[in-house]
């Protein structure tokens, strides 16, 4: 049983975007490594910019200085 967890910002993925994820996700592992799909289990986390960071600053400092 696979298990994936995917996590992204949260800015705004609509449900059509992270439904494609879900079964994209699930289409490769049965075509790469033949996995059954009612039995691979992927999960969406969406996280807060200030709760994500690269080289010691939140994406949310980051952007911010880019603007």
């Amino acid at each position: 049983m696979p298990y994936v967890n995917i996590k992204i910002t949260k800015e705004g993925a609509t449900k059509e975007q992270k439904a494609a994820l879900i079964k994209g996700v699930t289409n490769l592992l049965v075509s790469v490594l033949g996995k059954n799909p009612k039995t691979t289990v992927v999960t969406i986390d969406e996280v807060e910019t200030d709760n994500w960071g690269i080289g010691g600053e939140s994406i949310t400092e980051i952007r911010a200085k880019s603007s």
